[in-house]
C-alpha cells in the first residue's frame, strides 16, 4: 500500500530528528542481525552520537521505510536526512573515507604498517609467488579483524611493505589494523598454514558448550544472560540465567568489564551477535553458549523444554 502524505511526513521527521539515524534489526547495544551489527560497528568507530530505530518493534515502520527509502532491506542509514544505503554501501563508503566526510569526522593520517615475517613464511611466499604473473601478495584485515592473505592485482591506495625480500601489499583501510603483525607458516591440523598474530585485535567472543558452562554456573564464576524475548522464555529457560530485559541489561552494564559473561538464545545465533556487541561495550571475557538452550536441554538438563 502506498504511503500517505502524513506517513511520509512522519518518516521525514524521524530521519531529520538526529544527524545520524540507523533503521536496523535490534538496537545499537544488541543488534539482531549480522548486517545491522556490521553497520553499528562502523558507526561506533566514527561517532558516539547516533540514533537507532528497531524496525522489529513496529511492522508499520519496517514496511513503510522500505517504500520511503525505495530500499527493500535493512539496515538503512540516514545522515542529515540523506539516505546513504544499506550494509554493503556503508562498508564501501567507510573503506573509501566517504562516510567519514559525510559525518564530518577528521581522518587520522595512516602510514605503512610494520610487518614481521618468519623465515618459514618468507620461503612459503617466495614459492607460492613464483608463478602468479603480475598479481601481488595482498593483505586485507576487515573491521572484525578477519585477515585475508592472497595473491591479487594491485589496488589503488595499497601500502607496499618490504619484508626480507617479500613485497606485501596492505590495503589502505587495513593499514592501522595491520601495524605490528607477525606472520608465520606453521603446522596446522589440516596441514601447513599461515598464522597471523595481530596485537591490535580486540578480545573475541569465546564459544562455550553446555557441559563446560554448567560447572562455571554452579561455582558462580560466570553470569548467564538470556537474550530471547519474553514469549520464548515462557516456553523454556535455564534456571541460572537472567533475562536481558531492561532490568537485566541495567544489571549487566553495571558489572565490571572483566566479569565472565555468557549469553544464550535458542540456537546460539542471536546471542552471538549480542555477545559481539558486548565486546564493543568494553567487556573482555564474553562467551556464547554454542547451540543455545536447545543444546543445554540435550546435553545438561532434559527437563528444559525443547521447541
Amino acid at each position: 500500500m502506498p504511503l500517505s502524505e502524513r506517513q511520509r511526513a512522519d518518516f521525514e521527521r524521524v530521519v531529520r530528528a538526529n544527524d545520524v539515524v540507523l533503521f536496523m534489526k535490534g538496537n545499537r547495544r544488541f543488534p539482531q542481525c549480522g548486517f545491522s551489527a556490521t553497520v553499528v560497528g562502523i558507526l561506533d568507530k566514527l561517532t558516539s552520537t547516533y540514533e537507532t530505530v528497531n524496525i522489529l518493534e513496529d511492522p508499520a515502520v519496517r514496511d513503510g521505510m522500505k517504500e520511503f527509502s525505495s530500499w527493500p532491506t535493512f539496515p538503512q542509514l540516514y545522515v542529515k536526512g540523506e539516505f546513504l544505503g544499506g550494509c554493503d554501501i556503508v562498508k564501501d563508503m567507510y573503506a573509501s573515507g566517504e562516510l567519514q566526510k559525510k559525518l564530518g569526522v577528521a581522518e587520522t593520517p595512516v602510514s605503512a604498517p610494520r610487518v614481521t615475517l618468519s623465515a618459514a613464511a618468507v620461503k612459503a611466499f617466495m614459492e607460492a609467488g613464483s608463478d602468479v604473473g603480475s598479481d601481488v601478495l595482498r593483505l586485507e584485515i576487515d573491521a572484525a579483524f578477519n585477515a585475508d592473505l592472497h595473491f591479487a592485482p594491485k589496488a589503488d591506495g595499497d601500502f607496499e611493505v618490504q619484508c626480507a625480500g617479500v613485497s606485501l601489499h596492505v590495503a589502505h583501510a587495513s593499514a592501522g589494523r595491520a601495524d605490528g603483525i607477525s606472520i608465520d607458516f606453521v603446522q596446522a591440523p589440516s596441514g601447513m598454514a599461515f598464522k597471523i598474530d595481530n596485537p591490535n585485535q580486540p578480545p573475541r567472543v569465546k564459544p562455550i558448550h553446555p557441559k563446560e558452562l554448567k560447572p562455571m554456573l554452579d561455582a558462580k564464576s560466570i553470569e548467564l544472560f538470556d537474550v530471547r524475548p519474553e514469549d520464548e522464555r515462557a516456553i523454556a529457560s535455564i534456571a541460572q540465567s537472567k533475562p536481558l530485559d531492561p532490568k537485566g541489561m541495567s544489571y549487566l552494564l553495571g558489572l565490571d568489564k572483566k566479569t565472565a559473561v555468557a549469553l544464550h538464545c535458542h540456537h546460539g545465533v542471536r546471542s552471538r551477535l549480542a555477545a559481539e556487541q558486548l565486546l564493543r561495550e568494553g567487556f573482555t571475557n564474553v562467551y556464547n553458549l554454542e547451540g543455545g538452550i536447545e543444546a543445554w536441554s540435550r546435553e545438561v538438563d532434559p527437563a528444559v523444554s525443547r521447541y
